[in-house]
């Protein structure tokens, strides 16, 4: 070894050894004739000096090192002198004196500096990532990474969980995102995909018998970029056999609360997860992902406007639609400029306009259509939503669709500017009893809300038959401050049941079999009931660590348009290969 100690690990106990350092020039500096570096490595930073009445050929490698300089540098450790100490440091109580000094690779000026966090512009750090991980900021969120994995595969090594990987090239199944397609060079135009997920050899796992599988998986997506999402990414994959959804629940919570608390500075709001039907979670928050630091739930004022002669609630409420509104406090005294900012953010979801109401002392309103309503109405509105004078009351009347969109929008933009979304605090819940099927106006079929293999509730099993749109499915997601961060559910087992499922989403007897036949006849050798989870890797050490979006996270991340700046992925080939592998580019 080229050193004897980590340089961030030495402390006041270890005055008097003689060690042998190895790391990276984080500054430097010369001060009375003495020269002083701060060498870095993995561990941390320490402080190195050196004398030139002492060691002169150290001091003069020290003197002409610059940052980011490779040096390996033997010398003893000391306490630093009284009143030079630095409390900010791990290792400021001491410092190195250097007897000898190796320059083991120089370095040229870096595009930006090391040793600090300053914002650097994102392409930048992209294109030189491996200077970027090399910061602070970035090897902490490694390590963060790093412990959750380990916790991870510890968790669930002690419960019988056994790990196993499976095949990165496999057969393209299109439904969902975009599959990754892999040329067959020895099957002239045919194709592997890329997982999206491992979604059926899982299940194949447990019709193998396995009982309690896991995996770290990377999983493929074609699909466009935003702050949560990358083309590869990594899940934990876990599936286990005769099971109920309780049981997933349960262990999975167990797992999450774990980790969290392990591996993250961040305060869980509260434990257990609370539990919202989706049904309750759309009327409640809009959303099926709900954001729960924080209340301003939305509320129906429907009944109240119904007859009122406000023709835009009253229509909308007679024509199958609703009125329903969220309370901003302390907002009433937003200007006419901000309130028309939000009347955008709402439109921009796809409602047609935003309709407000702000209560003043002595029960007078400032307001875009109380001059319509009875004093009684406003009064019944103003109580309803629990609002006080110097409040600001935000209403959409639309189809349920539109006006869940709009008001969620609203709802997290506005605790966005009210510091309510704290982002130490970690808002953990669950989302069940979706419903199993959406229906596709345009294709005029229904398409699984999950995906394909996701088991119906046993109670709704005959509403495959009378009435697919009631049937829930026995999912449930886990969401963190507002964000999908894992999702999983009961599996269909049984083949008729596939089938009939096939059958409902419009997928052709002949098709189902040619994509999905090894499920179908796995089924009919004797599959247990199973089911699992899989909790997105990446997004749950963005919540670990505090970060904004998930590229923080990941060692060698893509752009937003799904680049590598670093290596200038993807790029042209060479037209032998393309020739080797029967492909011919058009256009």
């Amino acid at each position: 070894m080229l050193k004897t100690h980590n340089c961030g690990t030495l402390r006041s106990t270890d005055v008097g050894q003689d060690v042998v350092l190895a790391g990276w020039v984080n500054r430097w500096r010369d001060h009375g004739g003495l020269a002083f570096v701060d060498l870095r490595d993995r561990s941390g930073i320490v402080q190195v000096v050196a004398n030139p009445d002492v060691a002169t050929e150290a001091h003069e490698t020290l003197q002409h090192a610059r940052g980011e300089y490779v040096l390996q540098v033997k010398g003893r450790v000391r306490a630093r002198p009284e009143g030079l100490t630095n409390p900010d440091l791990p290792t400021g109580e001491i410092e190195i004196v250097a007897h000898e000094a190796t320059v083991l690779n120089p370095a040229k000026t870096p595009p930006f500096y090391i040793y600090d966090d300053q914002p650097v512009d994102e392409a930048l750090r992209l294109k030189y990532r491996y200077l970027d991980l090399r910061r602070q900021r970035m090897q902490r969120n490694m390590m963060i990474r790093h412990r959750a994995v380990k916790y991870i595969r510890d968790f669930l090594d002690a419960r019988d969980f056994v790990e196993i990987e499976t095949p990165m090239l496999f057969k393209t199944t299109p439904e969902g995102a975009r599959d990754y397609l892999v040329p067959s060079r020895v099957h002239p135009g045919e194709f592997y995909a890329l997982p999206q997920s491992p979604q059926q050899l899982k299940q194949l796992l447990m019709v193998a018998g396995f009982e309690r599988y896991f995996q770290i998986a990377r999983c493929f997506r074609d699909e466009d970029q935003r702050g949560d999402r990358q083309p590869e990414f990594t899940q934990l994959d876990l599936e286990m056999s005769f099971v109920e959804r309780e049981d997933v629940m349960v262990l999975a919570e167990e797992l999450l609360i774990g980790v969290i608390e392990a591996c993250s500075e961040r305060r869980l709001l509260t434990k257990p997860f609370p539990r919202f039907t989706h049904e309750e979670a759309m009327q409640r928050f809009g959303s099926d992902r709900p954001d729960i630091r924080f209340g301003m739930e939305l509320t129906d004022v429907s009944d109240l406007v119904a007859d009122s002669e406000f023709g835009i609630f009253s229509r909308t409420v007679a024509g199958g639609g609703q009125v329903r509104g969220i309370c901003a406090p302390g907002c009433g005294d937003y200007s006419r400029r901000q309130i028309d900012e939000l009347t955008e953010l709402a439109q921009a979801e796809g409602a047609k306009g935003m309709a407000w109401l702000a209560p003043k002392e002595g029960g007078d309103v400032r307001s875009s259509f109380a001059k319509y309503l009875l004093d009684e109405e406003i009064d019944s509105i103003v109580a309803r939503l629990k609002a006080k004078p110097g409040d600001l009351l935000l209403f959409v009347a639309d189809q349920a669709p539109v006006v869940n969109a709009a008001l969620n929008g609203l709802r997290l933009e506005l605790g966005e500017r009210l510091g309510l979304r704290d982002p130490d605090v970690l808002a953990c819940c669950w989302v069940i009893d979706f419903p199993l099927f959406e229906w596709d106006e345009e294709a005029q079929r229904w398409d699984p809300s999950h995906h394909l293999f996701t088991a119906p509730m046993p109670e709704d099993l005959p509403l495959l038959e009378t009435d697919p749109g009631a049937a829930r499915g026995q999912q449930y997601d886990f969401v963190c401050n507002g964000v999908e961060t894992g999702g999983g559910s009961i599996r269909i087992h049984q083949r008729a049941v596939q089938e009939r499922v096939f059958e409902l989403i419009g997928l052709d007897a002949a098709v189902a079999r040619e994509r999905f036949g090894h499920m179908l006849e796995a089924f009919e050798y004797g599959t247990p009931p199973h089911g699992g989870i899989a909790p997105g890797i990446d997004r749950l050490v963005m919540f670990l660590a505090g970060e904004p979006n998930i590229r923080e996270v990941i060692a060698f991340p893509k752009t937003q348009q799904a680049a590598d700046l670093m290596a200038g992925a993807p790029s042209p080939v060479e037209p032998e290969q393309l020739k080797e592998l029967h492909i011919k580019i058009v256009g």
